[in-house]
């Protein structure tokens, strides 16, 4: 086992992709691929590497474009409805279907030029009659109409759509010249790391990154190799590193990047090649490592899985559309400014990715931060876009105006319904049914609790806060603090649900937890809620009925944002109970112990009523029984007022 290493310095973001170009360039590796022919038909996605231009033609003949009479143009002159004209059939006249070649002249008279469709003539005594005069080539598609032989269908550096294969096929073009595929090679590394399937013990961690990364590389038009996991073992790391770079333009080493006594990637670059740089000055993504190993670009990645995704962005795109001749446009979806919903702290000295929720409320783009961690794959998963916040900024303001690069289309931001408020399992699978029923809308949900949410509302943030804040004084579930926090704002307030809140406990109840008498007890060690969280109000509001201090209550300042994250942390021994719904425990197999009631509701803005995205989700609460019948099946709910107005002022 070798010893412990740390970094002695870090790259700036800017610094690092300029050292990764300059090295890449000197050895030739910064420019695009070479070419291959690949069938028209197998082509799409491709890039050309040359122009295209037609060999024949389309049409490559003269051809009807209507079904009628090929006719002689000249011979129909003075034809009206006073003085209508007849034509001979198989001499003047001759009948053709959409498509068919235009017929030529015969006995020596010159070639038809133009069409009268069917139901313009009458036909009598093998002859047609017309009322109208022919223009010239009338319904006629002339040779080269659509592409003329020798034309530029497609220009070199051109990523090959469903119509450019239409056109080149078109064009008598059935071979295309296109770049090669970069291929890249990934290589999973970790004794720890197992194949998705695979029977897990404790310390094991599924593979997952590969296949992100792989799709990736197909997603910007290269080819992914990818390798079999390799353990914690310099001397297979090493054999793996050199198989890879023989057979690929690219390689990318996932975990191994850090410094600790089992990360052997650095030393194995170092070896077999050139360590251009090891840690950049960027939040996630600090251990990454730049390489180079017989005149193949290598990146060391770290092993989370965001920090991974990032780093591959920043450094494997840029590399593969540069193979491919085409230009790097970041996530592909362009960037827009939007409103920060909150304020958000950042370390000087690293340039931090901020992945966020984006909607449109009002007439305002609102941006608001996801998770952090470097090992939170669901904060990609919901992610619309990155905020960047330069090293030199310890942070930004709430309400700040921002960059954001969008990571979907900016139309399916426009479609999002932002929720903000207290989280619900409900919710997901209001969220789902949603997607189901209204394809075109998607909700997004931040759970930053019921105090959150209503503040959200106020400040013009969210369409709608989830909520279930129990007021001391009248005993009044939510109205109570809309009258306190929106003073003179018309809020509609509509129930969702009732609820259980309880004790979760691991099955069996080992520590013999029968409410929240029990949390004093100095053996339990307890999971909180976030401050301003309906859940944490009602705990403390009860606490201070039965006499009991937070001081006295094990683990009260540790806190999770939501009940499947209080949940988890029971099933997994970090608390031994934790206050929240019924559905999240029975989702993780636990005990539960009821404490109290409770209704949740949904607070709107009167006003957003209408908004095509609010009367969807209305349409669910208030008459989809199917809707109703999954959130039941959760277990704990009551949904008897479900699409009830509670309040209205």
């Amino acid at each position: 086992m070798g010893s412990k290493r740390v970094y002695l310095s870090t790259t700036p973001l800017s610094k690092a992709l300029e050292i990764w170009r300059e090295r890449l360039s000197s050895a030739g590796l910064w420019t695009p691929l070479g070419s291959e022919i690949t069938p028209v038909i197998e082509s799409l996605g491709r890039v050309t590497s040359a122009p295209v231009s037609a060999s024949i033609s389309s049409p490559f003949y003269h051809a009807s474009a209507m079904d009628g009479y090929a006719v002689r143009f000249n011979e129909t002159f003075g034809a009206s409805e006073t003085s209508p004209i007849k034509l001979k059939l198989g001499e003047q006249a001759i009948y053709v279907d959409t498509g068919d070649p235009i017929p030529d002249g015969n006995n020596g008279h010159s070639p038809f030029n133009a069409v009268i469709m069917v139901e313009d003539v009458n036909i009598m005594d093998g002859s047609i009659e017309i009322i109208a005069p022919a223009t010239p080539w009338q319904n006629v598609r002339t040779v080269g109409e659509d592409i003329v032989a020798t034309e530029l269908i497609t220009p070199e550096s051109h990523t090959i759509r469903p119509v450019d294969m239409g056109a080149m096929l078109a064009g008598g073009i059935t071979e295309v010249q296109v770049r090669k595929k970069p291929r890249v090679a990934i290589i999973p590394t970790g004794t720890e790391i197992v194949e998705p399937g695979s029977a897990l013990r404790k310390g094991d961690i599924i593979e997952f990154t590969s296949r992100v990364l792989s799709g990736l590389v197909s997603q910007w038009g290269g080819e992914p190799i990818r390798f079999h996991i390799v353990p914690d073992d310099p001397d297979k790391l090493k054999k793996g590193i050199l198989a890879a770079v023989e057979q690929s333009d690219m390689v990318a080493v996932i975990a191994g990047a850090s410094a600790g006594s089992e990360d052997y990637t650095e030393q194995t670059i170092a070896e077999t090649g050139e360590l251009l740089l090891h840690g950049l000055s960027i939040k996630p993504g600090k251990p990454a490592m730049l390489g180079v190993v017989n005149s193949t670009p290598v990146i060391g990645l770290p092993g989370y899985p965001v920090a991974s995704h990032l780093c591959f962005n920043l450094f494997a795109r840029p590399y593969i559309m540069r193979r491919l001749g085409l230009e790097d446009r970041g996530y592909g979806f362009g960037t827009v400014t939007a409103r920060l919903s909150r304020q958000v702290a950042s370390s000087l000295g690293q340039e931090e990715f901020l992945r966020v929720k984006v909607g449109r409320v009002g007439g305002n783009l609102i941006a608001t931060p996801l998770g952090r961690g470097a090992g939170l794959m669901m904060s990609l998963v919901r992610a619309d876009g990155f905020l960047t916040i330069p090293a030199a900024s310890e942070g930004l303001a709430g309400g700040a105006e921002v960059s954001i690069e969008l990571a979907r289309p900016a139309q399916d931001i426009e479609d999002t319904l932002v929720s903000i408020g207290s989280h619900d399992n409900s919710m997901d699978v209001l969220a789902n049914f949603l997607r189901k029923r209204h394809p075109r809308f998607t909700l997004s949900s931040a759970h930053v609790g019921s105090m959150g949410g209503l503040i959200a509302l106020k400040k013009g943030e969210a369409h709608m806060a989830p909520t279930h804040m129990l007021d001391e004084e009248t005993g009044q579930y939510n109205v109570p603090f809309i009258k306190r926090l929106l003073p003179g704002r018309q809020v509609t307030l509509i129930n969702l649900l009732h609820r259980t809140q309880g004790l979760m406990v691991p099955k069996g109840n080992p520590k013999g937890i029968a409410g929240l008498k029990d949390l004093s007890r100095p053996e339990i060690t307890f999971i909180n809620r976030q401050r301003g969280a309906g859940t944490r109000l009602l705990l403390d509001k009860t606490l201070k009925e039965l006499g009991i201090g937070p001081a006295s209550v094990a683990g009260y300042d540790r806190d999770e944002y939501t009940h499947m994250a209080v949940a988890s942390a029971v099933l997994t021994g970090v608390a031994d109970t934790g206050l929240g719904v019924l559905s999240a425990a029975n989702a993780l197999g636990l005990d539960f112990v009821p404490v109290a009631n409770e209704r949740y509701d949904l607070a709107i803005p009167t006003g957003m009523l209408e908004d095509g995205r609010i009367k969807a989700l209305l349409d669910i609460i208030q008459g989809d029984k199917e809707f109703r019948d999954a959130v039941e099946a959760l277990g704990g709910y009551d949904v008897s007022e479900m699409g009830k107005v509670m309040y209205e002022g």
